[in-house]
């Protein structure tokens, strides 16, 4: 696997190793796809060395699971998508009226 970046104004495409994040104009490919690869004319292709073998973990890649790991075993904080509390004590929910994909519309209750 590679990933290719265009470079637009130098009229390059580079094929390296694979990327660890996504950026505009990068798409990652396959072996077979990276060893056909072809540029439109006027413009260079460069290769860097890739690896063929599989990546190995890294202290990072641990410190990264150690992290998740103490992420999850925290206790979940909840955001209060609730009205304010009544002058009882009580929280008052609130009625969805309609929905439009992710959004919703909610009204009060006591209207």
């Amino acid at each position: 696997m590679a990933t290719l970046t265009y470079v637009y104004a130098d009229s390059t495409a580079v094929l390296g190793p694979l990327a660890t994040y996504a950026e505009p104009h990068c798409y990652d490919l396959c072996s077979e796809h990276s060893e056909r690869l072809t540029a439109p004319r006027g413009w260079e292709v460069v290769r860097l060395a890739v690896d063929p073998g599989p990546a190995r973990p890294s202290g990072d890649d641990l410190e990264a699971l150690a992290d998740a790991v103490r992420e999850a075993a925290r206790a979940p904080r909840r955001e209060s998508r609730r009205a304010p509390a009544e002058p009882s004590g009580r929280e008052v929910d609130p009625i969805e009226v309609a929905r439009r994909g992710h959004l919703r519309v909610l009204r009060s209750p006591d209207s």
